[in-house]
């Protein structure tokens, strides 16, 4: 493969809504195969939406929001995360989404990131390692064991999620590992966004797709769950809450597509991946431009469960 389409697609997902968010994807995935995408990325946490509450409530006053995330959140593997690999196969793509991900019995809410193939397969699953400030009410922390780079039909894909692409040692822990597509769905949708993703493409020699959500006040009643107490809390929100800046990015640091602003909209691009090799001829930052005999970076990548399971012998 030389190349890939790719489409970055910026919405507001229906707050609170799984079935009905997850029925957005499946019409946002069906637009964007029929403009030709075969690597189709969605927003962070875009079912059911972002916690966009923490900002705007005082600390204590989020139990009703933070029930309804709870119970809209997704499970892996479960009846969403099936309607996600369906929407995946139906376009014959590789499908990249953020979720509010709960496992089966757990009260902890992870920030996830889910890539299926283009056949529906689960390729990979990937926790944010930090919530960002007021996101620790919300989020759990994820651990190294799913800090890979990933061989799919749309390229060699690296994902961090919004802040966590200003982790250099996560940066470089990916870059040691190929990437040729670096995908970074986020909440951090501001102009200064735009500049990061121009400095990991340049930085790590990879084509980057920043992907956002884009939310307004004035379209949450129709998104918002009937609960009176939630719709007088919305009425404290102002002005946008989530404004886009999805942007598509060359090794370069050239912007091919974007940003989008406080606007719904799917951006296209051709990436070509035979250019790659050319840029790392520049500059391979773990490569021939690296200095292990000076730095050295070691990562933990074992999985971190809550509980672990040895049997003994009891004749010892």
């Amino acid at each position: 493969m030389t190349s890939v389409v790719v489409a970055a697609v910026q919405d507001s997902p229906v707050l609170l809504d799984r079935a009905a968010t997850l029925d957005l994807v499946d019409e946002l995935t069906n637009r964007a195969a029929h403009q030709g995408a075969r690597l189709i990325v969605l927003p962070e946490a875009f079912v059911p939406g972002p916690p966009v509450w923490v900002d705007a409530l005082p600390v204590g006053d989020d139990a009703e929001w933070h029930t309804l995330l709870m119970r809209e959140s997704v499970r892996v593997p479960g009846p969403a995360c099936d309607r996600l690999a369906a929407a995946a196969r139906r376009a014959g793509a590789v499908l990249v989404v953020g979720v509010n991900e709960r496992e089966e019995h757990g009260g902890t809410v992870y920030n996830t990131v889910l890539t299926f193939g283009p056949d529906g397969s689960l390729l990979g699953r990937h926790r944010k390692l930090m919530p960002t400030h007021g996101e620790r009410l919300v989020w759990g922390m994820g651990d190294g064991s799913d800090l890979k780079v990933m061989d799919t039909p749309g390229g060699r894909l690296a994902t961090l999620t919004c802040w966590e692409n200003y982790m250099p040692l996560a940066r470089f822990h990916l870059y040691a590992q190929g990437p040729e597509v670096w995908l970074a769905p986020t909440l951090a949708t501001a102009d200064f966004w735009v500049a990061s993703m121009r400095h990991i493409a340049r930085e790590g020699g990879c084509f980057v797709v920043g992907v956002a959500p884009v939310m307004h006040p004035d379209w949450l009643p129709e998104s918002i769950p009937d609960a009176a107490p939630l719709r007088e809390d919305a009425a404290q929100f102002d002005g946008w809450l989530l404004e886009g800046y999805s942007v598509i990015v060359d090794p370069t640091g050239k912007v091919l597509a974007g940003p989008l602003v406080r606007e719904r909209g799917i951006l296209i691009a051709e990436l070509d991946l035979s250019t790659l090799p050319a840029r790392k001829r520049l500059f391979d930052v773990t490569g021939h431009y690296n200095r292990p005999d000076v730095f050295r970076l070691t990562v933990d990548d074992r999985p971190k469960p809550a509980v672990s399971r040895e049997t003994f012998d009891a004749d010892r």
